[in-house]
């Protein structure tokens, strides 16, 4: 056996450990607030939103990697090769690496907010953090209640685009708080589709997702619901005069979506074949958000 055939299998763990694609997620409520902040105003705080972006991804490390190490307790995880805390062995390790993000993204919130003399958004997004702490740390745990969508609706939709609305402005915009709303949806979506291939796990370790509620295949019933109402919601808020024209761009995002939910209904209850499904919705809310904040921008 080769070096390469020995190594390609631990890179790959990593990857999958390490989840890239994943960090639009932190980037794209950054991107849709700036992005309505400058359709208002036609102002663009460079480096207010660079180093937003930065402390986003950051933030969002420490709560992936905490995920790992807060789930490596109650056994949930001990099928999942790509765990942090099972690919190195050292919990303690990986569970203050996860606090020293946390801390280095928050020193960034604080830098805009001395900049900025408000303590307005470092406000809103320590209750981000605290909200993803409650979605997976002891003693809460609410995403093993199944309201760990209904936590990530808040945090990265009306919570994040807000925050980084009034990075911007110092102030408040209804348009902002609708363009949450898809936003949030779509990141939801992420996390609902992450549980199909794992429910047996799921309820070896008591954790009642939406997936376990429901059962798999009305939960791909209920994807599907909820991937196509942002089309029509984007639709209806271009007809009323309150979103862009331009921001229909965001159709366009459309086939992954139908993708999604195909592939969902078809494999809902093989693990081994719907486990790339959320990697489809990152797709979905990669483009979505990404041109449904071009459109605000023209």
């Amino acid at each position: 056996m080769t070096t390469k055939q020995i190594l390609y299998p631990k890179t790959k763990l990593w990857m999958a450990a390490i989840k890239p694609p994943m960090y639009s997620v932190a980037i794209m409520p950054i991107w849709v607030g700036t992005a309505v902040a400058f359709a208002e105003t036609k102002n663009f705080h460079g480096a207010v939103f660079s180093t937003f972006i930065a402390a986003a991804i950051l933030i969002l490390a420490w709560e992936n990697i905490s995920n790992d190490v807060f789930d490596s307790e109650t056994g949930i995880d001990k099928n999942k090769h790509h765990s942090l805390v099972n690919l190195t062995g050292k919990k303690l390790v990986v569970f203050w690496l996860g606090n020293l993000c946390l801390g280095l993204g928050l020193l960034g919130i604080l830098a805009i907010a001395t900049w900025q003399k408000d303590l307005t958004v470092i406000g809103i997004i320590l209750l981000c953090c605290a909200l993803g702490y409650m979605y997976q740390g002891p003693p809460f745990r609410l995403g093993y209640q199944g309201l760990g969508e209904i936590l990530c609706f808040f945090a990265f939709g009306p919570l994040a685009v807000g925050a980084a609305y009034y990075s911007q402005t110092q102030a408040w915009s209804m348009t902002s708080l609708l363009a949450s709303v898809i936003v949030g949806i779509v990141t939801s979506l992420i996390l609902f589709c992450s549980h199909f291939h794992q429910v047996d796990d799921d309820i070896a370790a008591g954790k009642r997702s939406p997936i376990v509620r429901l059962g798999t295949q009305k939960a791909s019933q209920v994807l599907t619901w909820f991937t196509a109402s942002i089309y029509p919601l984007t639709l209806i808020l271009v007809l009323w005069g309150i979103f862009p024209v331009w921001t229909l761009l965001s159709w366009l995002s459309l086939p992954f979506a139908v993708k999604l939910c195909r592939h969902v209904q078809k494999n809902h209850n093989q693990p081994d074949k719907v486990n790339n499904c959320k990697f489809i919705a990152v797709a979905v809310h990669f483009w979505a958000c990404l041109l449904l904040g071009v459109g605000f921008v023209l």
